[in-house]
């Protein structure tokens, strides 16, 4: 489908750019320096209402150059892999640190630090896919949706594979490399009735092809998405049970790591800032982190510094028990890196899990939220307020869709609040969560 792509004779031409890279810049002066290369190949194949609108083949290729000149930091980048542009890579960089101001807190992660154990985390699985062939699973997907009964049009189908190779090098003489794979099939139907016309979709993604759902399950899971949304109507405002759904409930988490992230918090941006040791959640609630776990989305063996990445956790009993650093961020704020340059990898909750039908009888009366819309999270206050849909439930029952309304609160309520998690676990993503029921939020509708 494209030209072929050789994880392994990518790797090596990646980790000679590296140590190309940072042979020149011991060359030129600088007294530390890392380098990060990259490279990855895809396929996208979109396909509307039968017909193929769209082939796009992409191969993308990048190296960043970071140096250090005593205390001063400079980087450069290029998405030429060509000798002379690594070499005008590393000058800039060299240029741009002996005019940049002085960090105390810049410089790489302590060598002893650096990754020793590499396994292969099994997550680069290619897919031998001809054109024809992808084409044939995404119109199969469109299709199985569009046989639906009451299915009006469809706003596309669309599948993509992609595989890659990333080098880090570090001149403490550390080069690590991984490669990665990363396939996925979606499908957005449209449905209409009296009330005006609904929109949904649904999708699945894995690292290995053979984990991935069925095109036809897909586009009926989205024909059937879709068509519960028909006659939906306004709630009333007031305080209410929410329960977010799976999906929804993994942006949750995301906006916690976000506040615990070190960059936030020695720029005092974070309502979480000297809260350590602090209780979040309800005590049977725990988060923690698996980078190495085996296949998951988020695995590695090194973290962006090039640092040995270890399970964390970051909420034990309900407490916050660590910050998500970097070696930067560490030094910044007086603590040690946790290994996690570049973010958490794969999120993982520990807590009771209970069923989706129970969850909503325990609810009761209030609102099960599927979409979400706006940016109306405060990450220095934790306000929390965005447009959402979803459905009425009343006596434990989901009675009618609902759109067009605001759910408000403020995070640190958000997670106190939290009563119970689903068992209904969402994994293709790199946080893996079920839906959250939290007690009360405020709900501004008709």
């Amino acid at each position: 489908m494209t030209q072929a792509f050789d994880a392994a004779e990518q790797q090596t031409l990646l980790e000679t750019r590296v140590e190309t890279a940072l042979a020149l810049a011991r060359r030129w002066g600088a007294d530390a320096c890392e380098v990060g290369a990259s490279v990855d190949q895809g396929v996208g194949i979109n396909v509307r209402e039968g017909e193929v609108e769209s082939v796009e083949m992409t191969r993308d290729q990048g190296i960043a150059v970071t140096v250090y000149v005593g205390q001063r930091k400079g980087s450069a980048s290029s998405s030429d892999a060509s000798d002379a542009s690594i070499h005008d890579a590393v000058e800039k960089a060299i240029a741009i640190a002996r005019y940049t101001g002085e960090d105390p807190a810049s410089g790489l992660a302590d060598a002893e630090l650096m990754a020793g154990a590499m396994p292969d985390m099994k997550v680069h699985h290619p897919w031998t896919l001809s054109t024809d062939e992808a084409v044939e699973l995404a119109l199969a997907c469109e299709k199985a949706g569009r046989d639906v009964a009451g299915i009006k049009s469809s706003d596309g189908a669309g599948l993509s594979t992609g595989e890659g190779v990333r080098v880090y090098g570090n001149s403490h003489g550390f080069i690590g490399a991984q490669r990665g794979s990363q396939h996925s099939l979606s499908c957005v139907l449209i449905a209409e009735d009296a009330a005006g016309m609904q929109r949904d979709y649904d999708f699945t993604s894995a690292r290995d092809p053979q984990q991935l759902l069925c095109p036809e399950s897909v586009g009926l899971s989205a024909a059937q998405k879709t068509l519960a949304r028909l006659g939906s109507q306004r709630p009333a405002t007031g305080r209410l049970p929410v329960m977010f759904a799976p999906r929804l409930a993994s942006g949750l988490v995301g906006h916690l790591m976000g506040a615990i992230a070190g960059g936030a918090l020695y720029r005092q941006a974070s309502f979480l800032c000297d809260r350590l040791g602090e209780s979040l959640f309800p005590e049977w609630f725990t988060l923690q982190e698996q980078p190495m776990e085996i296949g998951a989305m988020a695995s590695s063996p090194f973290d962006g510094d090039g640092v040995q990445t270890r399970n964390n956790v970051f909420v034990d009993q309900g407490r916050l028990a660590s910050y998500m650093l970097s070696a930067y961020s560490a030094r910044r704020l007086g603590q040690q890196t946790t290994a996690n340059a570049g973010g958490a990898r794969n999120l993982r909750i520990n807590a009771p899990l209970t069923t989706y039908d129970a969850l909503l009888a325990q609810m009761d009366r209030g609102i099960l939220v599927t979409e979400l819309m706006g940016q109306g999270v405060n990450g220095v206050t934790g306000d929390y307020s965005r447009g959402a849909a979803g459905f009425w439930v009343e006596n434990g029952q989901i009675q009618h869709p609902v759109e067009e309304f605001t759910i408000a609160g403020n995070l640190n309520a958000i997670f106190a609040g939290l009563v119970g998690v689903g068992n209904d676990i969402d994994t293709r993503g790199s946080i893996h969560s079920g839906s959250w029921l939290i007690d009360e939020m405020t709900i501004a509708g008709s």
